[in-house]
């Protein structure tokens, strides 16, 4: 009996893992925003952007640091590419404003675009 029980909640909990993964899926969708590029952890943690905070953020976003753009909109957004970090490829346009384009997930106030691509 435990094990029929035990089987039936796996059953039962990998249903709900692919409703819940398909149900995210559904709800992103593709944007394109336009915003200054950051390094998450400066204009986190004392609001650094701007051009007078470019030459510290470019130094962050190449050693690693999350990237964000601080979307025109008034939204910040987490930037990442698909699957990989998009670290080297936005550290030069630190402080400038660019567009990008890719799926926009929001969860918990936490915006972010995937499979981000600068809009040239």
């Amino acid at each position: 009996m435990k094990r029929i029980v035990a089987i039936v909640m796996a059953v039962v909990g990998a249903g709900t893992v692919t409703l819940w993964s398909a149900r995210a899926a559904d709800e992103a969708k593709d944007v394109t925003v336009k915003g200054e590029v950051l390094d998450m952890a400066c204009y986190l943690d004392h609001g650094a952007s701007g051009e007078k905070h470019a030459e510290c953020a470019q130094t962050c976003i190449s050693s690693g640091l999350p990237v964000g753009l601080k979307g025109t909109d008034g939204k910040t957004y987490l930037l990442i590419g698909e699957h990989k970090t998009l670290n080297s490829e936005l550290a030069p346009y630190a402080g400038k404003t660019i567009s990008v384009k890719g799926k926009l997930v929001s969860r918990d106030g936490i915006n972010m675009i995937e499979n981000a691509t600068i809009v040239k």
